[in-house]
């Protein structure tokens, strides 16, 4: 009787069960709240494979219990982190997680964290699974409730001290290169405030069996693995610094607890007699479990992926117009070709007035020569700015008497010169100029310099109007070694030219960093600006790492009205500007995300091969090949991604950092019109057809209302309308009895 109650006093206070328990309300709020791109599928999958796993290697080792309570923890962290497009990857690195924790022993414990060893191994084997550690975002609410949650877990498991010191040392170091760059607090604080940061600190550094057996080892062991990402993150300039880290780290703890020597964790307390007996053996005691239902569970989780399965039709409709660059003011255009280490940049910037007064300072991450350089064209950026647009399209339905099967298929598309200072005057200020160029109609100055005061009154002399604020953005980049690309306008080579506007400038280099610099754009805005950045891939969509990227709702039935060109651009824009404030100001929105060999519905035709190359994308040649029968000039290996943000210093304090996935499913801001049909029919289909346009066109008025916070009645007033909402039912006797047409 007393060792049955021990039994259930440990099981009670087994800290696993509060882990699962809190995965487990984690994943309900980023599927529900924060649209994780995880389906319940996929979630089955994930835990019934970690399960069945657990259960076969508990056989082939001969252990006395199958405990299915680390494989619970080890597939809910799966199905937070892990993203790929391939069912099969999922399956084979919940497999090598928890085998991880029968082979990869060292003294009766695991060498490394099962869920940080299966992503690290799969993301280097294969490059097709990525972690979005921005999909959290940066809300403080949200990282204060995390840590709330996660501190119950680690409190106990009794490992607070891990975690903590972990924090501790990591705010430490990202506040202490802040100090050093002279950023505001304000960078340091988003990089705090990140969801994927607590969750790796609450769930997966605090792991018992992973880390040291005494205090002092523990506080060594978090401070080692918070000098590791912050090296990978800053140095290397590598997403996922956190993983990179950890499983770097974890080889030492068998050295650690060597040096200094602790009592090992133990999952229960207290511990009996006969429990420390059999952990003296190399045995770990577990609960009794009811492999009856541990079966239930598993086949629950089959069928939960076999109904979860859909299957993905393209859309057929008809393209109508699109929501381009064009509905918003002040707004920049940067495409980004990325492959590997090597970046192409084109910058078409908003520049409305006269071309003296045009000058820009972007920093660069290295020194740029004459042939990095280029003059790009500006109709190049517009046909891709017309192709990825967020589009409107209808369809029209067909007669309720002759009904038609629909074969849904995928149909693809067919200066003033610039003054110089003396040489030592320059080299006094501490200024250095690297190289001089003039390509096109632009004088370009490339700078590096030693301190920001120095380049600000260096750029002030040669006529740059520098504004308040700006001093200390430039010390931030010239400490973290980046160079100053200058440009103004030569008005001689512009008449020679013959050109009235001003071209987009390109530049390429080869570089770890992936990002933009958007902290000097913010500087003297007079409020929040739109950019928008198309990225040119060969694996996927990108997406960016220190902010939440958010995908705009899509696929809504409207009314009829917005066909006209302005209601249209007028919904647009307020659904945009809707989508910001729900996003708390902080999003990056996801408008298109395609393979750029078709389109469907296209709002334009897909770029052509010689286009690409002008964009940067070096690795397709101007050759046509027969990779599409419809389009013989199509260019295999080509992702587009097409991000809209609104930004200013406030909400978005740090440069955009971005990351390549191997997501290559289909994403376009899509809004449909169905048209009804207005002919004759004696039919009874016609009847209840015409019911049910009643209830429709209700709903379309309630979601237009609902996405743009527009009035409801003035909505339903331009639809012609006659007030009387619908539930989707007939109208009621009434209803019809005193109809006032």
């Amino acid at each position: 009787m007393t060792q049955t109650r021990l039994s259930a006093a440990a099981r009670s206070r087994d800290p696993r069960l509060y882990q699962i328990v809190m995965l487990g309300c984690l994943l309900v709020y980023g599927v529900g709240r924060l649209d994780f791109d995880v389906s319940v599928g996929r979630i089955g999958l994930t835990l019934a494979t970690c399960l069945a796993t657990q259960y076969l290697c508990t056989r082939l080792w001969a252990l006395p219990r199958f405990d299915p309570r680390s494989p619970l923890i080890s597939g809910l962290s799966l199905c937070l982190l892990l993203r790929t497009g391939l069912p099969a990857l999922v399956v084979l690195t919940a497999i090598i997680t928890v085998v991880s924790k029968f082979l990869l022993r060292v003294d009766g414990r695991h060498l490394f964290n099962p869920t940080n060893f299966g992503l690290v191994v799969m993301m280097l084997a294969t490059g097709q699974i990525w972690v979005s550690p921005g999909q959290w975002g940066s809300v403080a609410f949200f990282a204060f409730l995390l840590g709330g949650l996660g501190g119950l877990v680690v409190h106990r498991a009794a490992r607070s001290d891990v975690t903590y010191a972990f924090l501790g040392f990591y705010a430490l170091l990202v506040i202490g290169r802040a100090v050093w760059l002279g950023d505001p607090i304000a960078v340091p604080l988003h990089h705090l405030q990140n969801g994927a940061l607590l969750l790796f600190a609450f769930f997966m550094i605090s792991d018992p069996k992973t880390t040291p057996d005494a205090r002092a080892g523990r506080v060594l062991f978090a401070g080692l693995v918070a000098l590791g990402a912050v090296l990978v993150q800053f140095g290397l300039y590598r997403p996922n610094a956190l993983l990179w880290s950890l499983v770097a780290v974890a080889p030492l703890t068998p050295l650690i607890n060597r040096t200094l020597p602790g009592t090992r964790y133990d999952w229960h307390r207290p511990v009996t007699s006969a429990s420390a007996a059999l952990l003296q053996k190399g045995r770990i005691a577990m609960t009794v479990f009811n492999p009856a239902a541990a079966r239930r569970a598993t086949l629950l989780s089959l069928i939960l992926l076999v109904v979860s399965v859909q299957t993905a039709f393209s859309f057929c409709g008809f393209y109508v117009t699109k929501a381009d660059t064009t509905l918003f003011n002040r707004a920049s255009k940067v495409v980004l070709v990325r492959d590997g280490d090597r970046t192409v940049v084109t910058m078409a910037n908003d520049f409305q007035g006269d071309p003296t007064e045009f000058a820009v300072v972007i920093p660069v991450p290295t020194l740029l020569t004459r042939d990095q350089i280029h003059v790009g064209d500006q109709a190049v950026i517009d046909h891709l700015d017309a192709y990825t647009a967020p589009r409107l399209v209808e369809y029209f339905d067909h007669d309720p008497c002759r009904p038609i099967v629909m074969e849904l298929a995928a149909t693809p598309a067919v200066s003033r010169q610039l003054r110089r200072a003396s040489a030592t005057h320059d080299a006094a200020l501490g200024v250095t100029i690297e190289a001089t160029y003039t390509v096109g109609e632009y004088d370009i100055v490339i700078l590096s310099a030693e301190q920001s005061g120095g380049l600000e009154t260096w750029l002030r002399g040669n006529g740059y109007r520098i504004p308040p604020g700006a001093r200390e953005v430039l010390g931030s980049y010239i400490k973290q070694g980046m160079r100053f690309f200058v440009a103004q306008v030569n008005l001689a080579e512009q008449a020679a030219l013959g050109y009235s506007y001003l071209r987009p400038i390109q530049i390429a280099y080869e570089s770890p960093k992936f990002m933009l610099p958007i902290r000097l754009g913010t500087v003297n805005a007079d409020g929040p600006q739109d950019l928008f950045i198309f990225t040119l891939t060969r694996k996927g969509r990108v997406e960016t790492r220190n902010y939440r990227t958010v995908k705009l709702p899509t696929g809504m039935e409207l009314p009829g009205f917005l066909k006209d060109r302005d209601e249209f651009a007028a919904f647009y824009q307020a659904m945009f500007s809707r989508q910001v404030d729900e996003a708390n100001r902080r999003g990056i929105f996801l408008e298109y995300a395609w393979d750029m060999t078709w389109c469907d519905p296209c709002a334009a035709d897909p770029l052509s091969r010689t286009e690409l190359r002008e964009l940067g994308v070096f690795w397709v040649n101007g050759r046509s090949q027969p990779t599409n029968q419809r389009r013989p000039d199509a260019a295999p290996d080509v992702f587009v991604t097409r991000l809209h943000v609104r930004y200013d210093a406030e909400h978005f304090p740090d440069d955009l950092r971005f990351q390549e996935t191997a997501d290559r499913s289909n994403f376009q801001g899509r809004y449909v019109l169905r048209h009804p049909w207005e002919g004759g029919g004696s039919c009874a289909e016609v009847a209840r057809y015409r019911q049910t346009l009643v209830a429709r066109h209700e709903r379309e008025a309630q979601t237009l209302a609902a996405l743009t916070g527009w009035d409801l009645q003035t909505v339903r007033a331009k639809m012609e309308l006659d007030g009387t909402p619908a539930d989707g039912d007939a109208p009621s006797w009434w209803q019809r009895l005193w109809r006032r047409d």
